[in-house]
């Protein structure tokens, strides 16, 4: 399919107690604008649970994947960051896509990711308010804002803030 986003490649992470529209409508979003999106998960081709039951398929495993395979990782909500982010493999990502100049994408409580990652430091950011105080602990800047872009990094507060958030990656990685 082509679209603004043909030839790029974005990850996700999933895992059980996914904040279920912050998986769904990024992925989609992305995948209509041309981009092929690889979701991964602890276990390659199990089906995870979202926090309102919706399915979804890890086609990747965390140890599989190499970061300079992707131009993007954008990450969802709910509890499952907090399980993720005590995989050693999800940092790793994390802070090689970060530190290789490329787009990190966080959503609500999906900071305790970067925030493990430590690449949080000095970044200006918004979260759940829920969070607000691991992010500032980390070092971050935190604002209550729909959206927030600061070099290479977007985060947005909540479901509501999907459409923002999503147009702040569709614009950020089309350039």
């Amino acid at each position: 399919m082509k679209g603004k986003l043909s030839g790029k490649k974005v990850l996700m992470f999933v895992d059980d107690l996914y904040e279920d529209l912050e998986l769904w409508y990024p992925k989609l979003r992305l995948t209509e604008e041309g981009a092929e999106v690889v979701i991964a998960g602890k276990v390659k081709g199990k089906v995870y649970s979202g926090k309102h039951t919706y399915p979804c398929r890890a086609y990747a495993s965390f140890e599989e994947l190499h970061h300079n395979d992707f131009d993007a990782l954008v990450i969802p909500g709910g509890f499952a960051p907090d399980k993720l982010r005590r995989e050693e493999n999800v940092l790793k990502l994390t802070k090689n896509i970060f530190t290789s100049g490329k787009l990190v994408a966080h959503i609500c409580h999906a900071g305790w990711i970067p925030i493990s990652a430590g690449i949080m430091k000095g970044f200006r950011c918004t979260s759940t308010p829920g969070i607000k105080d691991d992010l500032l602990n980390a070092g971050a800047i935190w604002v209550d804002e729909p959206v927030v872009v600061d070099r290479n990094m977007i985060s947005s507060r909540r479901p509501d803030d999907l459409p923002e958030f999503c147009k702040a990656i569709v614009e950020y990685l089309s350039k």
